[in-house]
């Protein structure tokens, strides 16, 4: 699977990377394998490009609703994957209400973890 989700240990944040591995015609994203880094900013530059991530922020927003999670950045990415660069959708969210020197909870990871497979499926990231 495309998708890495890392917590912070001494913190209630995490990060989520999703790999773009195959086309997204419905944001006009075609070429989503090149072979340098520089190669990926057009695409994250593109219309198509910022229309997918408002699509993304749609999803978390109301998967979050009630959860204790907050956005903190979505951005895109240049992913390294094999041999290949690929743009991808960067994620910061950090657990509300929670000490800044407290690892987010195992119930918020969980729930995150299952937003980021919603937004994977809804819009066919990999």
């Amino acid at each position: 699977m495309n998708v890495r989700v890392t917590c912070d240990e001494h913190r209630p944040t995490a990060s989520v990377e999703w790999i773009i591995a195959r086309p997204l015609p419905d944001f006009d994203l075609v070429s989503v394998a090149v072979p340098v880094p520089r190669d990926v900013d057009p695409v994250l530059a593109s219309q198509g490009f910022k229309d997918l991530l408002d699509e993304v922020r749609g999803i978390l927003e109301e998967e979050m609703v009630a959860s204790g999670l907050e956005i903190v950045q979505l951005t895109g990415a240049i992913c390294h994957d094999a041999d290949v660069c690929r743009p991808g959708i960067w994620l910061i969210v950090r657990e509300i209400g929670t000490k800044d020197t407290n690892p987010i909870s195992p119930g918020a990871r969980a729930h995150l973890e299952k937003c980021t497979e919603i937004v994977r499926t809804q819009l066919a990231l990999s």
